[in-house]
């Protein structure tokens, strides 16, 4: 079996050494209107820089219009402004990534992102083009609170003492998550009725507004308000609900980016991909849990969607030992003898393979179950063997696979710091 299994991805396999060899996956993505691109670590260089090499071409030759990250709303939008030329005329990219300053800080203010959002903001202006880049994730939620009562000030002043008495409910908690999802085990509706109020009272104002981005940040904003209160209160209960609730979270901001930007509109989406390949593919199904890569597709099938997912063998990479504390470089040991990784392996590669997935995904090795690496921002090395790996049918999970068969660690901009506060996934790898 094993021996059938090589030999098929062999058959799959070419050789990538740069840009212009993604020619066959930018051949299969075609018309397609979502490009889901994962990671299979938040901390591996080689994974940013290539997932940027296929979107720069995206953007370029197949016109699509955004990037959506698996990254806090308010901090990407200020990357969205000041790509688009709005914003920031003095500074770099190093300055703007700074702003990310929740923790894990290194996901986005790396030097690796900062060599594609410069591309972008030169893209844009070179092309005349407006481009964003945008985040779908749900923890922002005393940032969005704050960035809503700014709009509210600025735009809505009337509307202003409404908005600070229904977001007094989560005042108490001191802008520490943990402490307002312990306190929902007594009060399990926590600040539910007022975040949808607040959410409901914002929908009529932009709605009755222009439509402006100003007013669209606002929204979404409201959206993480009632998004991360459903996220926090779930997150309490140590069960697999919290997981839906951001991914549905993040699907359904991706639909409203879409509506936003209207109906021929295209995206590349960057997460990891646990949140990128299908999760009907993986043990995660059997747990009742699903991801923002199986909701793109059963929404969106007739749209063309095209989920591309990275792998690697061995190699170093930027993480932190528990929640909150200082990233440093690990080293990733050899994949386990049983996995995907191993298989690739074999192959001997010293540069990157590309594997396009044909439509019948049935050979040996397509459709066996394996073991599949997920490295998330917390890491111990020691325990690899035992809870990084996920049960994987590769040729349902992804469309096309990036193996790397040894990576570096990603380069972070700002020093090594611990910080306090945040919240873990409660799903094992963490990501």
């Amino acid at each position: 079996m094993i021996t059938s299994e090589i030999e098929e991805i062999t058959r799959l396999s070419r050789v990538v050494t740069d840009a212009s060899d993604l020619d066959p996956l930018i051949e299969r993505i075609g018309e397609a209107r979502f490009v889901l691109i994962g990671e299979a670590s938040h901390g591996t260089a080689e994974f940013y820089r290539w997932r940027a090499e296929l979107t720069k071409r995206l953007i370029a030759e197949r016109g699509f219009g955004f990037v959506a990250v698996e990254g806090d709303w308010p901090d990407c939008f200020e990357v969205n402004c000041w790509v688009k030329c709005r914003t920031g005329q003095d500074l770099d990219s190093r300055a703007v990534l700074t702003g990310f300053e929740r923790w894990p800080t290194w996901m986005w203010a790396n030097t690796e992102v900062a060599e594609f959002v410069s591309w972008l903001r030169d893209h844009n202006r070179a092309s005349a083009a407006n481009v964003g880049f945008y985040g779908l994730d749900v923890y922002s939620l005393w940032e969005s609170i704050d960035r809503i009562l700014r709009y509210l000030r600025d735009e809505h002043p009337d509307d202003l003492g409404a908005a600070q008495q229904a977001l007094a409910c989560f005042a108490p908690y001191g802008e520490d998550p943990q402490r307002y999802a312990h306190a929902t085990r007594f009060v399990p509706e926590g600040c539910e009725r007022q975040a949808i109020g607040l959410l409901a009272d914002l929908r009529r104002m932009t709605r009755e507004g222009t439509s402006s981005e100003s007013d669209f940040d606002a929204l979404q904003n409201s959206e993480v308000v009632a998004g991360a209160e459903r996220y926090y209160r779930a997150m309490i209960r140590g069960d697999g609900e919290s997981w839906n609730v951001r991914d549905c979270h993040m699907a359904d901001t991706l639909d409203r980016l879409l509506e936003h930007h209207g109906p021929t509109s295209k995206v590349v989406v960057w997460e990891h991909n646990t949140h990128v390949g299908d999760a009907r593919a993986t043990d995660m199904a059997a747990a009742g849990m699903v991801n923002v890569g199986q909701i793109v597709r059963q929404r969106h099938a007739a749209d063309g969607v095209v989920l591309v997912g990275f792998s690697s063998y061995e190699g170093t990479v930027t993480a932190a030992p528990q929640w909150g504390a200082r990233l440093q470089r690990m080293t990733v040991p050899p994949a386990r003898p049983d996995s995907h990784e191993a298989l690739l392996h074999q192959l001997g590669a010293a540069d990157p393979l590309l594997l396009i997935f044909p439509e019948d995904r049935g050979g040996d090795w397509l459709a066996a179950r394996r073991g599949h690496r997920a490295i998330g921002v917390v890491y111990d090395p020691r325990r690899d063997p035992y809870g990084n790996w996920v049960p994987t049918v590769m040729g349902g999970r992804y469309d096309a696979l990036i193996h790397i068969d040894r990576t570096a660690a990603l380069h972070p901009l700002q020093p090594p710091r611990a910080q306090d506060g945040g919240e873990e996934d409660t799903y094992p790898w963490a990501v």
